[in-house]
């Protein structure tokens, strides 16, 4: 795993935030704008996890196919922990 993030580097962990940021925003806007704090954090968490989840399960591909997948996954990973939260939350 420690391989996974020295080859995205900064440069992508920052992306993988402004990822999470972005997702997490576009939930606030469609909660009506309530809770804005709450689903930034979630959104960025959700990015951060996804593509180290998915490398801690072995899925090799996603560290092979470049950063664009890598931002993918964490698109996907902030979408499904942000509909997650609000199933539990609201």
């Amino acid at each position: 795993m420690e391989e996974f993030i020295q080859g995205v580097g900064i440069f992508g962990m920052v992306l993988l935030v402004l990822i999470g940021l972005v997702a997490g925003w576009l939930a606030s806007v469609a909660a009506g704008r309530r809770n804005r704090g709450r689903y930034l954090a979630i959104g960025v968490i959700g990015a951060l996890l996804a593509p180290l989840l998915l490398v801690a399960l072995g899925v090799t591909v996603l560290a092979a196919s470049g950063l664009l997948a890598v931002l993918l996954a964490a698109a996907v990973g902030a979408v499904i922990v942000l509909v997650l939260a609000k199933m539990i939350f609201d």
